[in-house]
């Protein structure tokens, strides 16, 4: 590989958890089926957040999260701020984990993952709810929830292997 294919590749790989992040926010996407004339859906966003600030925080910065917060809510036709604290938060709670933690354990993620997203979830509904006066559909929220956490464990894996290994392997 020439030296210049290389810089590139290592610039995408270093890249791409942005890149992922800004695709999502700026369509809108969500991962969601329908089972039974129900629409169950999960938070890919919180994923990538939650993941990449915990493992690996130089390629995410906070101002790039909270800029992406700010154009999911236009998107999404949330008032404006509301995805920036969800999204911040889970950076802070993220964060003080990999401040606390000696040794990497998976388990303790996916565990903190979800006490993590029912914090933010919670927090996002109550102001939602209390200041906006949106109704919520709690059980739907809640099942969104325990899904965004089901999932983590096999994004988990494909991110590790992937895209962790590939900017560990570029920093060395």
């Amino acid at each position: 590989m020439k030296k210049t294919d290389t810089k590139l590749y290592i610039n995408f790989i270093r890249t791409l958890p942005i890149l992922i992040l800004y695709l999502l926010v700026l369509t809108g996407f969500d991962f969601s089926f329908f089972l039974y004339d129900n629409n169950f859906s999960f938070n890919f966003v919180y994923l990538i957040i939650f993941f990449f600030v915990l493992k690996n925080p130089n390629n995410l910065s906070y101002g790039l999260i909270f800029f992406a917060g700010i154009i999911n809510d236009v998107v999404q036709n949330f008032p404006i701020g509301i995805s920036c604290i969800n999204y911040l938060l889970l950076c802070v709670i993220a964060a003080f984990i990999r401040s606390r933690m000696i040794l990497p354990n998976f388990f303790y993620d996916w565990i903190l993952f979800f006490i993590a997203v029912i914090i933010v979830s919670s927090v996002n509904y109550t102001v939602l709810t209390i200041i906006f006066e949106i109704p919520i559909k709690y059980g739907t929220l809640m099942l969104n929830a325990i899904l965004t956490f089901l999932i983590y464990p096999v994004l988990s894996k494909i991110f590790s292997e992937n895209i962790l290994l590939a900017m560990r392997s570029e920093d060395d």
